[in-house]
């Protein structure tokens, strides 16, 4: 039988289209064709019995497409089949088949349009999907063609492009990165080329290249690297900075700087490179003084590397004193040029770049160097006084580390030169006074001075005790500015200037108006001048007075010798040596030996007149001076010292030749009030009289005793009783010429001495010249006294006066004997003089005052022999007069001193003889000059048989009554 399907219809129940079962589409085939199923329509069913067979079909019917209703209809068949029932069943499906048909067919007729609608849609849908597959076949194939002709090309190269440009960039970078860690390397030879400028400019630009490419891992690494490279640049470029303290490189200061401004930091290099100057000036002078204290030690002893500076000064020999003061002040020296170039550099760097800037960056940037500048000028200039401060406290260590007082002068004066020298450095480095080397030079040289000038007045001593007073023979132009001593006042125009730099400036006016700075800022030392110009110290003041050779003139000389250094420098000054000055040696020793035969003074004429000993006071002055010049703060001490050694030389002089007890009674005035005081002042301050015996205490406790001499003794080989050589005449004559040649210099040093006192001690210089230099002279007067007093015979005259009979009554003609006898002895004196002038010669002054010393003691002894006579008339008294007239004829012949003096007073005697009473009693009051005995006799023999007994007692009286002060 045919079975059928019913499925569900899609419509909803609730529709006008009644449920039918479905027809599977395989079954299509088992139902009628569309005219029966049309007849099936037709024919006439009640639809009412319709619905009913069709809702009697079972709901499996209705599933859907995948029930098997074959299996499921026979599953349903009983065990036992029967074939009624069978064939009923059967029936029943044919008919429930059929209205089911119907129904469909029904439905199918019903929606017959609408299929056919659709179906022409479809149809049409179709048509379109094959014209759209068409299409897309077009536009595929164009895709195709456009992929291969243009993406792929095209854009192809577009991607290899930009794909070759991201790896060009990479490759960069990594080139970049390759350099980057080459570049310790390049540093490297740069630092050892000292180009830091270029080091750090290439680490600054490796920074800033590392912090580009800071996203590889490997370039973080390196920038620390960097960093601490740029920090080990920054520390060689320390050393670097500290190298320019010593030695001032251009270049290389002009590198580091830049450097330092790449790293912006100029203000601090500033201030290190002031660190590594203090450093350097600290350094520097350890390391000379320690090499001085080494090589004198001997041995290889390191407790001197672990001293204190100021201990290491201690340990300085005085052997290596100068030399390492010397190498000292020359470190320091350099050490002070390179600050100076220092300086000198920043000022011309300023100069060039003071341009105005071109925009608001550049403004910016320039008010920044504006900053830096201004910074770094202060920071120099108060730089100045802080080194200059180093050194000065350097040196002070130096200068007090030893005690100088045991020094030779010449080497004293060598380190006052050095010192002073260091000040005036000083002066050009900072304006600086340099009080701290004052201070301590000062406290040396008070030292050094103390002991130096007691231990010369000691010798001058010892030289005056030894002194023969033989004449020193020099050349007639002989000058104290001849004397190496004295060389420094030619040298210098100011007082101020050492000795060092006077020999210099002499040579150059050029040079002596540059600085030191200016004068050795290339090359050379100021300190190294000295030592050139000590070999160049030579004299040639001695006269060769007529000997056979050098060799015996100086022979003459070494006989004489002494414990101390002053001799042998006098040894050494007989060395005739060749210097600057003209050499008067013209005339052959044969015309000086002849002349010297003949007659003395044509080749001596116009020598000055000195002893050994005067040369010394004299080359003691100069070395005084030099110390004072160099050393101005104790320029009092030394000038008070200086007229120490002129007084004692002038005591001396007086206590050797002029002390005598008879001048009160000469009635001459032979030493003035004012030597007088002089000679006393001397005496109390300077002479120590207790070491002579007088009393202790009374001149003062021991510590006034250390800055007095004992007075000196005369020497033993002086003798000054014998007649022969007019009592020691010629030793009179060369001590007290001597001393007015002293007297003479110490005038021309005077304007040279007053401008080194200070202003507050001037008056000391002025009464030390007017109460004591300007009175060397008048000793003259004294000490050839002695010699005139005893020349000439005046106690025999007043004997042979004495048996002259003056009461005569007839006019004589003829003078008396006694005139003859006393020419004689003039005729002899003059004799004598000649004899003492052919060893010693005698100036025009000196035989002046023993000529009118012989002269006025011979008209006293006159006018004495007069009034011894008892009894005269006025005949004798005419007879006196011829007398006196003829010795005043022949004694002019004698002498060619004018007027002769105390004529008048012979004169003036004899004439009052003649006198009324009246006129004697004006005479006696107007003439207070003759002794009471001789104007008493005036009133007894002359006016004694004129006038009576009671006017003679008023004369007598009033002779009495005056009160004569001796002159």
């Amino acid at each position: 039988s045919v079975l059928f399907t019913f499925s569900p219809s899609p419509l909803s129940l609730n529709s006008s289209v009644p449920l039918v079962p479905l027809i599977p589409s395989t079954l299509l085939g088992f139902f009628p064709p569309l005219e029966e199923m049309r007849e099936l329509r037709e024919q006439p069913i009640d639809p009412q019995a319709e619905q009913e067979i069709i809702d009697s079909i079972e709901e499996v019917y209705f599933s859907n497409d995948s029930f098997d209703m074959v299996q499921h209809e026979l599953q349903k068949l009983p065990p036992e089949l029967n074939l009624q029932e069978l064939e009923e069943y059967r029936d029943k499906l044919k008919r429930q088949q059929a209205a089911v048909s119907k129904k469909v067919a029904d439905l199918i007729l019903e929606k017959q349009p609408a299929y056919v609608k659709e179906l022409e849609r479809v149809t049409a849908l179709q048509t379109n999907l094959q014209l759209a597959a068409v299409i897309c076949t077009n536009a595929r194939r164009q895709l195709s063609v456009a992929k291969e002709g243009f993406t792929e090309a095209s854009l192809g190269l577009l991607a290899n492009q930009r794909r070759r440009q991201l790896l060009t960039g990479l490759l960069k970078s990594l080139r970049t990165i390759k350099t980057l860690q080459r570049t310790d390397v390049r540093l490297s030879e740069m630092l050892e080329e000292e180009d830091y400028p270029g080091a750090i400019q290439l680490c600054l630009e490796c920074q800033k290249a590392a912090s580009t490419f800071k996203h590889y891992s490997c370039i973080s690494e390196l920038n620390s690297k960097l960093q601490d490279t740029l920090e080990q640049i920054e520390e060689q470029l320390d050393v670097a900075l500290s190298k320019t303290c010593k030695h001032f490189d251009v270049s290389h200061y002009t590198k580091v700087q830049l450097a330092y401004t790449l790293l912006g930091k100029t203000q601090t290099a500033m201030d290190q490179l002031h660190m590594h100057f203090t450093q350097a000036i600290h350094n520097t002078v350890f390391q000379v003084v320690l090499g001085y204290v080494e090589l004198c030690a001997g041995n290889a002893d390191t407790k001197f590397q672990k001293m204190q500076y100021k201990d290491l000064c201690t340990h300085i020999t005085l052997d290596s004193y100068i030399p390492c003061l010397t190498d000292l002040c020359k470190a320091l020296w350099e050490v002070m040029l390179s600050y100076h170039r220092t300086m000198q550099w920043h000022e011309e760097h300023d100069k060039e770049e003071t341009a105005p800037p071109p925009d608001d960056a550049a403004a910016a940037v320039s008010d920044e160097l504006v900053v830096d500048r201004s910074y770094v000028k202060k920071k120099l200039e108060h730089g100045l006084t802080r080194i200059w401060q180093d050194v000065q406290l350097k040196v002070k260590a130096y200068i007090l580390g030893t005690d100088m007082s045991n020094f030779k002068y010449d080497d004293f004066i060598v380190v006052l030169d050095v010192i002073s020298r260091l000040m005036q450095v000083g002066e050009e480095f900072c304006g600086s006074k340099s009080e701290v080397l004052q201070e301590s030079i000062k406290r040396q040289s008070v030292n050094y001075f103390k002991n130096y000038h007691r231990a010369r007045l000691e010798e001058l001593r010892m030289f005056l005790e030894n002194e023969t007073w033989e004449l020193c023979p020099v050349k007639s132009n002989f000058n104290i500015a001849q004397l190496h001593e004295f060389r420094f006042m030619g040298q210098c125009r100011s007082p101020s200037v050492s000795p060092s730099r006077q020999a210099v400036s002499s040579n150059s006016l050029v040079q002596e108006e540059l600085s030191l700075f200016q004068q050795y800022l290339q090359e050379g030392n100021p300190f190294e001048m000295h030592i050139e110009h000590k070999e160049e110290e030579t004299e040639d003041v001695l006269a060769s007075n007529g000997y056979e050779s050098d060799e015996l003139e100086k022979s003459v000389y070494q006989d004489y010798d002494s414990d101390s250094d002053v001799p042998e420098e006098l040894k050494q000054d007989y060395v005739d040596e060749q210097t600057g000055d003209a050499p008067l040696k013209s005339v052959s020793r044969e015309t000086i030996r002849s002349k010297k035969k003949s007659d003395y003074n044509l080749n001596k004429t116009n020598a000055p007149i000195l002893t050994n000993t005067t040369l010394n006071v004299i080359r003691l002055v100069g070395k005084y001076m030099q110390m004072m010049n160099i050393l101005k703060p104790i320029a009092f001490d030394v000038i008070h010292c200086v007229s120490q050694l002129f007084d004692y030389y002038l005591y001396a002089v007086y206590t050797f030749f002029g002390r005598n007890d008879l001048y009160e009674s000469s009635g001459l005035g032979l030493i003035s009030s004012r030597l007088r005081t002089t000679l006393n002042r001397i005496q109390e301050s300077l002479i120590d009289m207790e070491a002579v015996g007088e009393s202790v205490g009374v001149h003062g406790p021991a510590e006034d005793r250390k800055e007095k001499v004992p007075s000196p003794h005369l020497s033993q080989l002086v003798v000054l009783t014998n007649s022969g050589t007019l009592y020691g005449l010629a030793q009179r004559v060369v001590a007290t010429e001597s001393l007015v040649f002293l007297a003479e210099q110490f005038e021309s040093l005077q304007s040279h001495l007053d401008t080194m006192m200070p202003a507050a001690k001037k008056p000391f210089l002025q009464q030390f010249y007017s109460q004591t230099v300007s009175t060397a002279s008048e000793l003259r007067k004294p000490i050839y006294w002695i010699v005139a007093a005893k020349a000439i015979d005046y106690e025999q005259m007043l004997l042979m006066m004495a048996g002259v009979k003056w009461d005569i009554r007839e006019i004589m003609s003829q003078h008396n004997v006694y005139v003859d006898v006393l020419l004689k002895e003039f005729e002899q004196f003059n004799k004598r003089l000649g004899d003492v002038s052919r060893h010693v010669r005698i100036p025009l002054p000196v035989s002046n005052v023993l000529w009118e010393h012989c002269i006025r003691l011979a008209n006293r002894t006159l006018v004495e022999g007069y009034a011894n006579v008892k009894k005269c008339s006025n005949e004798g008294r005419a007879l006196m007069q011829l007398d006196f007239q003829q010795f005043l004829m022949k004694l002019e012949k004698l002498t060619d001193l004018r007027p002769i003096p105390d004529k008048e007073f012979v004169e003036t005697y004899i004439k009052a003889y003649y006198l009324t009473e009246n006129d004697m009693e004006q005479f006696i009051k107007n003439h207070r000059e003759y002794s009471m005995k001789q104007l008493a006799n005036l009133v007894n023999v002359c006016l004694g048989s004129h006038i009576n007994k009671k006017a003679r007692q008023k004369l007598l009286a009033a002779i009495d009554d005056i009160d004569r002060p001796k002159r």
